[in-house]
């Protein structure tokens, strides 16, 4: 039905498009009709149903006369200033909402949220945000009031003792904090002339005097204390004191008690899991499924963080992925040669890390070794190619 066939009253007052269903539609009709209720615009449809405008204050008369001719109806659209009202106010707080969400956006997107501090080492990162904050620059204070960067750059590196130039670069909701500090040379401490000695017994395989007089040579064996590099040069008569410098190496023999089990305990993953999401605002994050305590006895937890963004800005907000992996511990058994392999090169690795990476291992030799209670016990001496220079000074050598 078109609404050109309804008056300016009827559209004022609301109507309805109505089809009726039944053997005694015709009926139903004239009874609405005979009773002053306004039905317009009557047609059949090809189904031989009817189909008629009726005004919304008379719909609910028609229940009676439904009753009593056994016809049903259904209401296929309406019509008037009433249900355009209604319509227009769903429309309003739709746009209503939609303008709240946007203020929303645009005040959390106004906000500082997070300040890094990058290139700092003699400055402290609290006294930079001391700084900044004085410029009031910090977490939560709103952009709009915050000074042009340039011009906050410039007054923190006004403030900043030991900056030579400070950067302030705003991305979105994060403010990043450049610092470049000034050079300082390092105030180089006054040595007193002293002698390199040796620091364990050896077999000397390097001498490099930068500074100095060597006093060794190769394949020479030394004791500990003896004078590797003198700091004396000259003679008795024109001696002169100097700092000793340089690198001398040797060959040192290294002794260790070596336990190596013939079990290994190795975690595996049975596949079973648990995810947890957090919703993630300004930093703390909140739980929001995944309640309880992990159903696990071991786990792992593997935690993934995503951020909201819109077009190239970051939003202050986002969710966090935390899933909860079982695992287990599985034994398994090593033969008597696997276990005294690793154990071996475990001790090789405490060997480095005890006197310095440029050291090198030239070979072990298994003074004895027995097996017990699942395990492999062992005494190895390893020879090791390492630095064995110490300081000393010169006044403790008054008798050399």
């Amino acid at each position: 039905m078109s609404a050109t066939n309804a008056t300016w009253m009827q559209w004022l007052r609301g109507y309805i498009t109505v089809r009726v269903r039944g053997e005694a539609a015709e009926k139903l009709v004239n009874t609405a009709l005979s009773k002053g209720l306004s039905l317009w615009s009557i047609r059949r449809t090809s189904k031989g149903e009817l189909d008629c405008y009726l005004l919304v204050t008379d719909f609910f008369e028609l229940r009676p006369i439904l009753k009593e001719t056994g016809c049903r109806i259904h209401v296929t659209s309406r019509q008037g200033l009433p249900f355009w009202v209604r319509r227009a106010q769903k429309r309003v707080f739709f746009a209503a909402g939609l303008v709240l969400f946007f203020i929303g956006m645009y005040l959390l997107s106004s906000l500082i949220w997070s300040i890094d501090v990058k290139g700092n080492n003699r400055l402290s990162e609290e006294q930079i945000l001391q700084v900044a904050k004085q410029e009031g620059l910090y977490p939560f204070q709103w952009s709009f009031r915050l000074d042009d960067v340039t011009v906050l750059s410039k007054k923190m590196a006004q403030k900043l003792p030991g900056a030579a130039w400070v950067g302030v670069q705003k991305q979105g909701t994060r403010i990043t904090i450049q610092v470049v500090e000034s050079s300082v040379p390092d105030r180089k401490t006054p040595m007193n002339p002293r002698h390199l000695v040796a620091s364990t017994d050896a077999v000397v395989t390097k001498v490099l005097a930068e500074t100095g007089r060597p006093v060794v040579k190769r394949n020479m064996r030394v004791k500990q204390g003896d004078v590797l590099i003198s700091g004396m040069l000259g003679d008795e008569n024109n001696a002169k004191a100097v700092v000793a410098k340089g690198v001398v190496k040797g060959i040192v023999w290294h002794e260790y008690d070596i336990v190596s089990p013939l079990t290994r305990q190795t975690k595996v993953y049975t596949g079973e899991k648990k995810v947890v999401w957090y919703a993630v605002v300004a930093g703390r994050a909140m739980k929001v499924s995944g309640y309880g305590g992990s159903p696990f006895a071991m786990y792992e937890s593997v935690k993934q963080e995503e951020q909201a963004a819109w077009r190239t800005m970051k939003m202050p907000f986002g969710r966090m992925k935390e899933t909860i992996l079982e695992v287990k511990l599985q034994s398994q058994t090593v033969s008597v040669e696997e276990a005294k392999a690793e154990g071996i090169e475990q001790a090789k690795a405490d060997v480095l890390a005890k006197v310095g990476p440029d050291a090198q291992v030239l070979g072990e030799n298994i003074l004895h070794e027995k097996t017990d209670n699942g395990k492999v016990y062992m005494k190895v001496l390893f020879e090791v190619d390492q630095s064995i220079v110490k300081e000393r000074p010169l006044v403790q050598m008054q008798g050399d």
